[in-house]
Parts: C-alpha cells; structure tokens; sequence
C-alpha cells in the first residue's frame, strides 16, 4: 500500500489540533434545525435581554393564549423563531448562484474600468469564459449567446461546460454571452458578460471625380476625392500622407479633409481640389486604432498621376452563347483601359461559379458543360478608381426532356369518345431550350405528315402552352386509322430527338377508373408496406394521379400528388397518420382530355396502444408497499384490449379492459423477491403496448456539496487534506443508509482504494455529512468513489475529481504551520519594512552566530526543525522592523440569522532571549475598501532560554491577515523567533487564555466587541451548528 492510502483510509476518527470545542473526529454530520427547540429559545433570548419570563404554549398545540400584559415584543420574538427554524428545514439545499469570470485581463484594460461586464478580445485569440456556481445539488449550467436580434446556440447546440472556450475567435461571435445555471431549487440564476472582439482590416483606398466632369482625362484640372475605408472594431482613425508629408485640414489650400455625413467614422476623404502639379504624387492612408488589443497600424498607398483612369472592359464571346451539353466553353474578359491596371473576376448571376471551372485572369474555362451551369455569367474589372467595370454574357445549354401527349375528342361537341366523322386533335409537348430552336414533325405510320385542309398541323402560342404542337383531324374517317408520331428536334442538333406515338383506331376509347371490391378498405398495420390500386381501362393508358380526399396534407413523398402509370400506389412503412380517403383520377397526360375519371380508396391503419409510462423506476423500502398503474393513451382497435401483468418470466395476472383507461398490479409488503422489473403489456389486434416498472430498494445516489468552504488545507510539506461533503438524495425513499463505501485512486491510476464509512441514526433530508481525506500527496488529483449502503444492498454511485490548489485562502478551520514546507506555507516579507524575517534551523543555521541569544532548537526540541526568526546583528540598527505577512484568510459567508462573527483561536509559540531583545507585536490586518490594522497581541523584553505559548480569540468581519512585527533592541543579543503558528475555529480555552498571556503581558483585546451587542436575540435564535 502507498504511504497516502494508510493515511487515507483510516478509520473515522482523528486528532483536529487547537480545536477547544469536543470535535475530535474527521467524519461530521450537520443536522436541519426542527421546530421542537423553538421555545427553549426564546426563553433563552428573554433571560439574555433581562426580561420576565412569560408563559408561552408551544407551536405544535393549535393556539396560542396570549396574556393581556404579554408584550408584543414577545409575539414577534417568537414568530421569527418559527420562521427562521423553517428556513434552516431544507438544510444544506440552495438554489444557484452564478458569477463569470474570465482567463486574462481584457486587452482593453481602459474600458474595462468603466463596464465590468464588457470583456475585449482580439480576434483570433482564445476566449476563456468560466461560470462560477454555487447551489446545492450541483446546478446544471447552459451558455447561449445573443448578437441583436438573432440568438447564436454555438452551431445550434448550447454549451453545457462550466468553461466556455472558443479558440481563434472571429468578429462574429462578439456580442452577449450568457451563462444559466438551475438545480430545480428557486428561478434559474442567469449572468450575462459582453464580449467585444476587437480587429483592424487592411484599408483601401478608392479615387472618384466629381459628378458632371467625367471624361477620359478627368483628373487634369479636375477635382479628386481620395476615400480611405477599414473594417474596425473600435472605430477606426484616418490620416493621410502625401510622400512623407503628413496632410491635415487647413496645411493646404488645396487640400480639404472632411468625413462625409451619416457616415459615424467609417471613412476620411481628402479632397484634391483642380488638380496642381504637386497633387501627382503618392498617397498614404494610416488607419490605426490607437494599438489597443496590441493591434498595428496599417497603412496602404495609391499612386495618383494624369495617366489614372477607371476601368473599361470588353468580353471577346457572344452574347447569348447556345452549346450543347458535354461542351467545353471559353469565356474571355480583356481590358481596354484603366490606371493602375485592373484585376479581373468572374461571377455568376445566382449561386457560385461551378465546382469545375477554370480561372486564368480574364478568362473562364467550363470543361464539360451542364444544364445546371446555365445562366449569366459577369466579368467585373476593379481598379479602385471610379466604378467596376462590368460586362455579362447568358450561357444556355440545350435540352430536351418530359415528352408528352393527349387526345381530344371534338371539342365542338363535347365529345368523351373519338367519332367517324367528327374531328379529333392530337397533342403534343416537350420542354426545350431554347424554346426557338424547337421543331416538330409529324408521320403516319412511319410516313411524313404535311398540314393539309383535312389534316391541320398548328403550334400554340408559346404564352399559352409554351413547347406544344397538335395534329387536327377533320371529318375523321376509316382511313385515318393508325399510328401518329410526333417527333420534336432542336435546329442546332446535338441533342437526341424525343418521339412520341399514338394510336388512333376504333379500339380508342377513353379512360375509366374501378377499384377492386377487396381493395377498399384496405386494413394493415403500422411500420408494414401496403399498395393501394385503382384498376384503369382505355386506350391508350393515361397516367394516374393520387392524392388524399379528406384533408389537404402531402402525400408520403412529401408532394401533394403522386403519379402512378399502372394505377398503383406504393407506401413503405406506414404510420396512423396515414389512414384515411385516398383518391385516383386520371390525368390528361397520355391519354384523353376529357373530364378526369376518379375513384376513392380507403385505407385503415391498426396500431397497437399506445401506454404510459413507458418506463418508470420506483424506489421503496422493505416493507413498504407499491402500486403501479398503466394507462392506455390511443388504440386501433380500441375493443377488445386485454392486459398481463408479468414480474420476469413470472406471469402475475391477466384480463381485459371494460370501460376503465388503465390497469394496476399493488404490492402490499415488498420484499427482496417483490424486486424486479415489472412488465404491464396491453393488447390488441396490432400488436402490444407495454408499461415497465424497476421497483428497486436500491438508494439514491449522494449529491457531492461543492460549495465547501476551503476544502483544501495543508499540514505537512508533501501532503494535503480534503474535506469531502455530501448530502444524501431521498434518504426516506428506501431503508436506511447504514454506510458509505467510498472509493478512491489516483488520477490515471486503475486500482480503487476501499473503505466503509459507518452511519450512525437515520440521515435527514438536506443533512450535510463530512468526511476528511487526509494523506493526499500534492499536486495529484484524485477521483472519488461514494455508494450508500443499505440492507437491500448497493446504491447509485457518484463519481467527482478533486484537485490540488495551492491554498491562497488556506483552511481556517485547522490551519497550521510549522515553517517546515518551502513555501512557508504562503507567509510573505512585507515590502515597507527595514528587513526580513529568515527561515533557519539549529542545524543549519552560520557558525558565527551571535551567542547568548535566540532559540537553539525548534518548538518541539528538535536541531533540524525550522523556525522563522529577525536576526539582530549589525548592519541592523534600533527600531528598525521585519514584518511577516500571513496568508489571506476569507471567512466563510455569514449566515444572516446566525451570529454577528465567528470566533477562531488564534495561538503560536515564541522565543524572546538576550539581553537587548526588542519588541515583538501582533497585528490583525482586515481587508476591506480601506485595510485597517488592529494590535491584536505584543510582548518585549528577555522571556529567557525557552519557548513560550500564546493564545487570542479574534472575530474577524471580513477576510484578514495576520502580521508579525519584530523590532530590533539596543543591541545584538535581540534575535526574536515564532514557531507552530495556528488558527482554529471556536473560542480558544479559558485557561489557556489566563495563564499564557498573563504571563507574556500581552493585549489580550477582543477585536471588534463592539459587535457583539447587535441583536443579541438572532444571536441566541441562530440554526444549530
């Protein structure tokens, strides 16, 4: 075993050195006050103010007879017993709190100082956003973000980390970040910190002329404005720069720096008014941000001369540009004008230029040509002088697609069928690109058709049916009987011709819908695939179309109507909300337009019930009874439902529901094979709904307590201690916790360490229990391993991590210090003094030590124990001070109706030897908007060759620290030493206060008693430690 798992694992029970108030052991249990104690209290608080004592029923017996001379002040004393006996009720128990808190200063330390809650970052840097929470049990916390208007759910999931981390962070994720924390307790706390992420593009400088001057050579004695424009947070500076001269309004009369209206320091324009000689030159814009974020200037440069114009542009390629798919196409863009030379881009009018696309400069290459690279494609020429150039070209690749026909009888008669004598009009469509290029032809049985008085070929408008033509037969004779074909081509060719046959013949006849008497209503069930058929006669066939007759909603493709060439209709997977009336009808589309033939189909879907709860975990004690209950929610077939109420295999009980919704199984006295997993299955013709109940003696798992005040504290150089606290969820939901098993190892470490923690009585509901882990070796981090036990058996278990920090507030309730570690556990040299404080031992310390003065051995007799100590010899003169700070000390919070301030004992040894010893004090520094210093304790002159002990009860308000002075004597026989400095809670004994400092002729104040007075009443009526 490991030297810190003998320490660890040791039993409950332990030595807390300096404590003066019983507690001897390491494992604690914090009970919720109860109201039974209310009336000792208040006669307590009566006798403590000096009044009468008065009789007073108690609360529990229904009234309360009050005496005509009772004083009201005793009323009231004793409402707020009651009321602050129900507050302490839920214990430990406490809805959030949160704070935020950031990594690193904000890089723009001045504006922080106005607005706490605006964090400033650069971009791409690494944002460190930590939500600090209080709460018991542990709250769950969220991080979201706003930006105006939208609301940014980090790529539209929350962030459920304490810390939120963003690294390289863009300027769109600036705005407010918010951190919620809930734990069921109270309304969700919720704080909110501004994030500004600070940037600075490249500048760019634009040049214009003035309106109405334009001409090829504006800027010979013409007016020019230089426009200076960078994307900045914060608002950016401009100043220009004409070669090394620096520009400002009024340096020159002919130069004018203005910033134009509406525009809120988003530009500086410099205005060059009739254009001199001197105004050729180079032009620098700086913009800066003032090096906030550390952020650089940047600065960019235009050259101005008689040969700058804006740019001209001319496209080498027709307009529109007609291929065929599979084509390779070039487009080229040239220049034909423009100072300095203009770049050159390609867009397209929607979306982005294909995946495919080569770009050279000016000119665009499409491989192999799509229809879905179809549209107007743009070179733009930019210069920054005047306005981009642009010039568009339409690429349209050819298509044919979606061949169809349809018969019409005379439409003067109003035909449903084709008639000898009577006319018939065939049409026929296609979609085509382009349009213009469409051509139709028509044959007869393979052979060409020309329009004729008896046969009218005609194309409709393209407004009206765009891509149509139609073949008119009049006075329909036997002769006309056979195969009609249309064949539609684009003139340009490349692309397959689409043909289309129908035939005309006596067996032509148009369309007519049944369904088959087997196939409505059609019954299945869910998750099962069904086709739906409607039966079509005719010729020719035309397509059918489905879609639903009793509501408007989508058809399962998610279309409102689905087509179908056989009649069928094929639905995968069905769901109840698929039952319903489905109708068929016909379609003009390859067939006869006529009035659509149609036809419904019903279809039933059967689904097993639907139950609730699905799932549900009961906890119960031994002997304890149980009912469950399963509840039917929907069903089809709703009659007949039966039910079986199964334990495992075991079959409990069946039978069938008559008017009730629900079934329930109870459980009169629970016992270990009444444990198990109950199975509630509902049925019917579908299928069977089942309702799971784990009824389980098993206890809820513990809520660590991490808002333990200082948990950490050290006693030795190379180990730790760890106040580990918990609370037990529902602890009257199963039997009583007889122990813990608490489990630990080292992080990265496979082996668990194991020890039962015995508890003692029944644990009360928000009951706050202790337990000490000591003999942890710094800096390593452990895990933690806690499962209640009861007789039923193991609990739910908890895991938590508990990590080494150096203890910049170390643990007040037993702290101290032996000046053994290196660090001397965290006392620091005050810097206003004259000289330090030395750490030394007896065995270490120079040979040439100054005799007949200082300690010659450690606290507890040993040579090679430390101690710290001011050494007097020369150069050190009289009066000078060493002062020894000691580490901060924060309070825990007050409670409000507890009392005023808490007592510690405050205690170490000194060694005062020599003849010229000076004057050793002890100050109590409280830290505050302004530090104040108390003298808490001070002794002088020779106390002889040995170690004395000294004691003080201090009631800090606020955190503090405790400060060492030594002051040197007349001489160098002075030297003045401490050791085994400590401080723990509760008032120091009455005997050792009388014979210690008697003896040393300290102060022996108590600081601040003055508080002790205020409301002696709440003092006496606080909760029970």
């Amino acid at each position: 075993m490991s030297v810190w798992s003998a320490g660890l694992l040791s039993s409950a029970r332990g030595r807390r050195r300096g404590r003066t108030d019983g507690r001897r052991f390491l494992l604690r249990r914090a009970v919720p006050g109860h109201l039974g104690s209310a009336r000792a209290r208040v006669e307590r608080a009566w006798l403590a103010a000096g009044l009468r004592k008065v009789p007073l029923r108690p609360p529990w017996a229904g009234y309360v007879h009050v005496h005509v001379k009772m004083d009201l002040l005793y009323g009231l004393v004793w409402l707020l017993t009651v009321l602050l006996e129900g507050i302490t009720g839920q214990g430990v128990y406490a809805p959030p709190t949160v704070r935020i808190v950031h990594s690193g200063l904000a890089c723009n330390i001045e504006e922080e100082r106005y607005s706490e809650r605006v964090y400033t970052i650069r971009e791409g840097e690494t944002l460190e956003l930590t939500c600090l929470v209080t709460g018991h049990p542990r709250p769950q916390i969220r991080w979201t973000k706003t930006a105006g208007s939208a609301s940014d759910r980090f790529q539209d999931s929350s962030v459920f980390n304490e810390t939120l981390r963003i690294t390289n962070i863009q300027r769109h994720q600036g705005g407010r970040y918010y951190c919620k924390a809930e734990n069921g307790l109270g309304s969700p706390a919720i704080k909110s910190i501004r994030v500004d992420v600070y940037y600075l593009d490249d500048p760019v400088v634009t040049v214009h002329q003035s309106i109405g001057e334009a001409k090829e050579q504006f800027y010979y004695e013409r007016t020019v404005f230089l426009r200076c424009v960078a994307n900045s947070n914060p608002p950016v500076r401009y100043s220009w720069r004409r070669g090394q001269e620096v520009l400002l309004q009024g340096s020159d009369k002919g130069v004018e720096i203005y910033e134009p209206f509406f525009t809120q320091g988003e530009t500086k324009i410099l205005k060059l008014k009739n254009l001199r000689p001197q105004d050729y030159a180079n032009y620098s814009c700086i913009a800066s941000v003032r090096n906030v974020c550390n952020i650089p200037d940047k600065m960019v440069s235009f050259r101005l001369s008689n040969k700058t114009a804006s740019p001209s542009i001319k496209l080498l390629v027709d307009d529109p540009i007609v291929v065929n798919p599979g084509e390779a196409i070039t487009l080229v863009c040239v220049t034909t004008g423009g100072e300095p030379a203009p770049s050159l881009t390609w867009v397209r009018s929607f979306g982005t230029l294909p995946e495919k696309t080569v770009l050279n400069g000016g000119t665009l290459t499409i491989p192999a040509i799509t229809s879905d690279d179809a549209g107007t494609y743009s070179c733009i020429a930019n210069n920054n002088v005047g306005n981009p150039a642009k010039k568009s070209t339409n690429i349209i690749v050819r298509a044919l697609k979606k061949g169809r026909f349809w018969i019409t009888p005379d439409p003067y008669h109003k035909d449903d069928n084709i008639q000898i004598g009577r006319e018939v009009k065939i049409s026929c469509q296609v979609e085509a690109v382009p349009s213009e290029e469409l051509t139709f032809s028509w044959f007869k049985n393979g052979r060409p058709l020309r329009s004729s008085e008896r046969m009218v070929i005609t194309q409709t408008d393209p407004d009206v049916s765009p891509g149509t033509t139609n073949l008119d037969i009049i006075d329909l004779k036997f002769t006309d009987f056979g195969t009609y074909t249309c064949v539609a081509s684009l003139k340009g060719g490349g692309i397959s011709d689409i043909s289309i046959d129908v035939n005309i013949s006596s067996s032509t006849v148009p369309p007519n819908l049944t369904v088959p008497q087997e196939k409505s209503p059609l019954v299945t069930r869910e998750g099962d695939t069904i086709e739906l058929q409607c039966q079509v006669t005719g010729k020719p066939k035309p397509i059918i179309l489905w879609s639903r007759a009793d509501k408007e909603v989508a058809m399962p493709d998610g279309s409102m109507q689905m087509e179908s060439y056989d009649g069928t209709l094929r639905i995968v997977n069905v769901s109840r909300e698929m039952s319903g009336m489905y109708r068929c009808q016909t379609s003009q589309y390859n067939g006869f337009n006529v009035k659509p033939r149609e036809a419904l189909v019903q279809l039933i879907v059967q689904y097993p019930p639907a139950v609730e709860p699905a799932f549900l975990e009961i906890r119960q004690g031994q002997d304890r009874s149980v009912t469950m209950s399963c509840r039917v929610l929907r069903a089809y077939p709703i009659r007949v439902l039966t039910y079986e109420w199964r334990l495992g295999n075991k079959l409990l009980r069946t039978g069938q529901f008559d008017s009730q919704e629900y079934t329930e199984y109870p459980v009169k006295s629970l016992s270990n094979e009444n444990y198990g997993v109950y199975n509630c299955s509902i049925i019917n013709e579908a299928g069977a709904g089942r309702c799971s109940f784990l009824v389980t003696g098993k206890a809820y798992a513990p809520e660590f307590y991490y808002d333990t005040y200082n948990p950490v504290w050290q006693n030795r150089h190379r180990v730790y201690s760890y106040s580990l606290q918990w609370t037990q969820m529902n602890p009257d939901a199963v039997d009583r916790i007889v122990a813990y098993r608490l489990g630990i190892r080292q992080a990265g470490q496979q082996r668990w360490w194991e020890q039962e923690i015995k508890i003692n009585g029944n644990i009360q509901k928000g009951e706050l229990i202790t337990y000490n882990l000591t003999e942890l070796i710094k800096p390593e981090a452990y895990e933690v391993r806690l499962t209640p036990l009861t007789k039923f058996g193991e609990g739910d278990s908890t895991i938590r991590v508990i990590k080494y920090s150096a203890p910049v507030n170390p643990h007040l309730r037993e702290f101290h210090c032996g000046f053994e570690d290196g660090n001397i556990c965290l006392f620091t040299q005050d810097d206003t003094d004259n000289f330090d404080w030395t750490k030394q031992s007896t065995a270490t310390r120079n040979t040439k030590y100054t005799p007949n003065t200082g300690p010659n051995a450690d606290r507890s007799g040993s040579k090679e124990g430390f101690y710290m100590y001011i050494e007097t010899s020369r150069p050190r003169l009289e009066g000078e001070k060493a002062r020894l700070l000691s580490p901060v000390f924060s309070i825990a919070p007050k409670n409000p109706y507890g009392p005023t301030n808490t007592a510690y004992c405050f205690s170490f040894f000194y060694h005062m030897y020599g003849q010229h010893i000076g004057v050793l004090n002890v100050y109590l520094r409280l830290k505050g908007q302004t530090t104040i210093e108390n003298p808490l304790w001070s002794s002088s002159g020779n106390k002889g060759q040995r170690w004395n002990e000294a004691h003080v009860n201090i009631y800090p308000i606020t955190s503090f620290q405790l400060i060492f002075e030594g002051i040197r004597g007349p001489g160098i026989e002075g030297d003045i030493a401490i050791d085994d400095v400590s401080i723990a809670e509760g008032e120091c004994a009455k005997q050792d206060l009388a014979s210690k400092n008697s003896v040393d002729g300290a102060v022996g104040i108590l600081v601040h008693i003055w508080l002790f007075p205020i409301i002696v009443l709440i003092s006496i009526l606080s909760p029970r430690r």
